[in-house]
């Protein structure tokens, strides 16, 4: 591509078009791609492994919460599970666009996670336990979206638009935290004077 002196950019379509030719087993994966693809599908399998963890750590607080209160809070573990789970397709399906294949070997699944699979005991140990796989999530996945910057726009709008739901995801169970745990505080947000 040449930039212009305007701001606009012109491309020699001919050139692409021999491109996309000359590689066209490589779907679309082109000769722009800038990653380290092995790099990212490294990165990418352990975020799916994150996801199918914590769709697992969700659907068991589910099945398991018990309590006055639980109905409510079950059907918050429901919907959590089943956007993890919309995680874990997104991010496998990318990993098969670059021409990985997603690891989903039970065997390995605890190992690649980035959280941990807790039970906990009690509604607000659960709770808990979800706040916490969250902020690691939110952390690892800020990294991840960090680490491709621009090399790969696809991947990283898909990390963003994931992360963004696990904040959304610790904000719910910070909430809920507080409401069940009347020894936890409300989070507080510093003043700068």
């Amino acid at each position: 591509m040449n930039e212009q002196g305007n701001g606009h950019f012109l491309t020699d379509v001919q050139e692409l078009r021999r491109r996309a030719r000359e590689h066209i087993h490589e779907g679309a994966i082109t000769a722009g791609y800038q990653a380290d693809r092995e790099t990212v599908v490294k990165l990418l399998n352990d975020a799916l492994a994150t996801e199918i963890v914590c769709v697992l750590r969700y659907k068991r607080h589910y099945f398991m919460a018990q309590g006055l209160e639980s109905e409510a809070v079950g059907k918050e573990f429901l919907a959590h599970a089943d956007e993890e789970q919309q995680h874990a397709d997104q991010i496998a399906q990318r990993i098969v666009q670059l021409g990985g294949a997603p690891d989903l070997d039970p065997a390995g699944l605890a190992t690649r996670s980035h959280s941990e699979y807790v039970e906990g005991t009690t509604l607000v140990d659960m709770i808990k336990e979800d706040l916490i796989a969250e902020r690691v999530a939110i952390d690892s996945y800020r990294e991840i979206v960090l680490y491709i910057g621009e090399k790969d726009p696809t991947t990283r709008r898909i990390m963003e638009s994931v992360l963004a739901k696990e904040e959304e995801h610790a904000e719910d169970m910070v909430s809920l935290l507080v409401r069940f745990d009347p020894t936890s505080k409300s989070p507080t947000v510093s003043k700068k004077h």
